[in-house]
């Protein structure tokens, strides 16, 4: 496909993280952007073109990464509410997840994809305990998945993590896969040093849920002495890059390896708050230069796979808990949103919108209430912006949701039935 926007303010990001824009055009050939500029020194007159879209001078941005997701759990959202962590895990999301088929999975990852592309979100990170199904729903609607292995005592084991490894990684342009397990206090020593043996084999990055709760560090330095940064890094997890989800409770010597590891810390604020987990600290991840992403979490725990709340809470979080309003900025958040997470997930092809980056992008309308006046374009969208402003999702070069319309290979009517029908099961 040729497709070219013009009339458009386009928001590109040089290498000092600040954004800045451009009025002009977009082309995107193939699953490439071909150029970006005012047209004066292009000429477009001999392309045909599939689709010429006109703007309006609304404004294209790279497409936000979720970097952290358990897509499955759509089938839990407004399900298993108001528990703490533990309770909510062990008495209601786990033994649900045990009636699952793949084929649910498939279908629920469906609906999660769905509201990942009204949300300008263009990929995801995920964890969960049968990635193939997911990695198929990804797959076949045209949609951008990194997963990671949800190995524990319980579910998986390293040959499988392994034959993952191998069958995701060769699935074609729009899935990829790193080793990883669920958490420390769900899995044995002897499994984790497995994990940290695959990951050198296969010189792969490591991922897991690292010190979302203060019980979690403190029973882990009951265990081991040490806090679940400390061990990951004593048992040699570290040596091809990674990083752990929430990331709540860190210590100086955490900070210290995440910096030197050069890893990078998923913060997934309105999770952590609901299940009143804690708040992050990522201003200091960032004084320390120590990348930073978001993520919804699953939707069972947030319930809602929306990024623009997720920058919100982020900005509005750090700043209460450093009692300091000027401490996080809002070009520092939508970078966190969109290159922060290519950066953990591997996406660096499609991190900004630049001549030979791969098309990822979405479309903010303007014209909007929410987004006038037109004080400062990025605060707009950081503070005040909102699903209603996605107008248009591109993944690969292709448009996937335009103006409340998917074009997934799947009608939605149905895909909505599927994951009433699979909840309702369970309740008989």
């Amino acid at each position: 496909m040729k497709i070219r926007f013009y009339n458009a303010k386009i928001l590109t990001m040089p290498k000092d993280r600040k954004f800045l824009l451009i009025k002009g055009e977009l082309w995107v050939v193939g699953n490439q952007i071909a150029y970006i500029g005012d047209k004066t020194d292009k000429d477009s007159g001999e392309i045909i073109w599939d689709r010429e879209i006109d703007a309006r001078g609304n404004v294209l941005m790279p497409g936000f990464k979720n970097a952290h997701t358990h897509t499955a759990m759509t089938f839990l959202r407004s399900y298993a509410d108001d528990l703490p962590l533990y309770e909510w895990l062990h008495e209601k999301v786990f033994p649900k997840e045990a009636l699952l088929t793949h084929e649910d999975i498939y279908h629920l990852c469906k609906l999660g994809i769905m509201e990942y592309l009204t949300s300008g979100i263009t990929s995801n990170f995920d964890m969960y305990f049968a990635p193939l199904p997911a990695a198929k729903a990804s797959a076949d609607c045209g949609f951008r998945t990194v997963f990671t292995s949800g190995l524990n005592d319980f579910c998986q084991s390293l040959p499988e993590v392994e034959e993952l490894y191998r069958t995701i990684n060769g699935m074609g342009g729009l899935t990829s896969f790193f080793v990883g397990f669920h958490a420390e206090y769900t899995t044995s020593l002897k499994l984790m040093e497995g994990i940290s043996d695959l990951a050198e084999k296969l010189k792969s990055a490591v991922w897991f849920h690292n010190s979302e709760t203060a019980s979690e560090v403190e029973d882990c330095k009951k265990r081991y002495g040490r806090t679940p940064t400390e061990l990951a890094e004593d048992l040699g997890m570290y040596r091809y890059g990674g990083g752990g989800y929430h990331c709540v409770y860190f210590s100086d010597r955490d900070f210290e390896i995440f910096r030197k590891r050069g890893l990078t810390a998923v913060t997934n604020p309105a999770s952590n708050l609901k299940l009143a987990s804690g708040i992050a600290p990522v201003k200091r991840f960032s004084d320390e230069n120590i990348n930073v992403a978001i993520g919804t979490d699953g939707p069972a725990s947030n319930n809602c796979l929306d990024m623009f709340r997720e920058m919100f809470l982020v900005s509005g979080l750090a700043k209460a808990k450093e009692k300091d309003a000027s401490c996080m900025s809002a070009d520092e958040v939508l970078y966190m949103a969109t290159a922060g997470g290519a950066r953990a997930m591997g996406l660096l092809d499609c991190d900004c919108l630049a001549e030979g980056k791969t098309a990822d992008l979405i479309m903010i309308d303007l014209d909007q209430p929410n987004m006038q006046p037109d004080n400062h374009f990025v605060k707009n969208i950081v503070y005040s912006g909102s699903k209603q402003n996605v107008k248009l999702t591109m993944v690969n070069g292709k448009i996937l949701y335009e103006d409340q319309k998917f074009y997934i290979g799947a009608e939605k009517e149905e895909v909505y039935r599927l994951a009433n029908e699979i909840i309702g099961r369970m309740r008989e």
